[in-house]
């Protein structure tokens, strides 16, 4: 026996048999939308009723009548709705197997004759985190060493441009950045991540991420007074005016690490608090470390 099944971008209709009925309005058999063997169901059965009471753009495709409609909608099937119930967007498809590359991180750091590493340079707004960012990049390229910099609002440019300041988007958009970060540093790449990442949990996940001494936690320590008289983007102006709301060290906290590799602190001397000066501090740790060699 022969059926017709739903093919619908989402299932939100409301339908019976032998039409379907939409408030007054009932629509006829030949629009497609459900037609069930005659043996599944009797005249008095109860209506397959959906949740949502509003229609979207579908189609009907013919089936056996023992074919299953998860079996042609797999997003619709017991299983998945039941997964995606239970673990939301924390959901880890099954039979997901990590495929191992014939060319391993130590080969990538042989040929580049340097090893991948994150700078995580975290900091108030002012602070100075993107200006040492770029001059560490510059030189570190200077000394032949190959990095890239992810500073916090050119990433919301693309990859995070659909996240707010909220808090839990705060936390999404250091998780994705230290997800990028990680891969960068699996390559070889000294990869500089620059941006305020205020909270020292989310800070510390992406520590987490890569392997013991590979994550360099970069503190710019610089007065809250001096960021703000510097306001380079009058963000301060505007929080102070309460035209933004959640500034970070206006109305919301930053937690400033406690156990970082490097402190940049800002002393009010222009020779040691120079981008340059900062810069090689930066490299003097990775140089000891053993980073800028193969």
């Amino acid at each position: 026996m022969e059926g017709l099944a739903i093919r619908a971008s989402r299932p939100s209709i409301i339908c019976s048999l032998p039409g379907v009925d939409v408030g007054s309005q009932r629509l006829p058999l030949s629009d497609g939308f459900l037609r069930l063997p005659t043996s599944s169901y009797a005249a008095d059965k109860p209506k397959l009723v959906a949740k949502s009471a509003s229609l979207h753009p579908i189609s009907a495709v013919n089936v056996s009548a023992q074919a299953s409609l998860t079996a042609d909608f797999p997003a619709l099937s017991e299983t998945n709705v039941k997964e995606e119930r239970i673990n939301g967007d924390k959901n880890k498809p099954e039979n997901i197997v990590w495929h191992e590359s014939s060319i391993c991180r130590c080969d990538r750091q042989q040929l580049l004759q340097q090893k991948g590493c994150v700078i995580w340079i975290t900091g108030l707004s002012g602070s100075g985190k993107s200006t040492v960012a770029c001059a560490l990049s510059k030189a570190l390229f200077e000394r032949g060493k190959l990095t890239y910099t992810l500073d916090g609002d050119n990433v919301r440019h693309g990859l995070n441009r659909d996240l707010t300041f909220k808090a839990e988007d705060r936390t999404e958009n250091i998780r994705r950045i230290g997800e990028v970060a990680k891969l960068f540093a699996d390559v070889g790449v000294i990869c500089i991540a620059s941006l305020i990442s205020p909270y020292r949990r989310d800070r510390d996940e992406c520590r987490s991420l890569l392997p013991e001494g590979d994550f360099v936690e970069v503190f710019m320590d610089v007065p809250l007074s001096v960021c703000e008289s510097r306001d380079p983007k009058g963000l301060y102006k505007l929080a102070r005016a309460g035209k933004i709301k959640g500034f970070t060290g206006i109305d919301d906290p930053y937690e400033a690490p406690l156990n970082c590799e490097v402190v940049l602190k800002h002393t009010g001397d222009d020779d040691s608090c120079s981008p340059r000066q900062m810069a090689e501090h930066i490299i003097s740790y990775l140089q000891n470390k053993g980073y800028l060699e193969g």
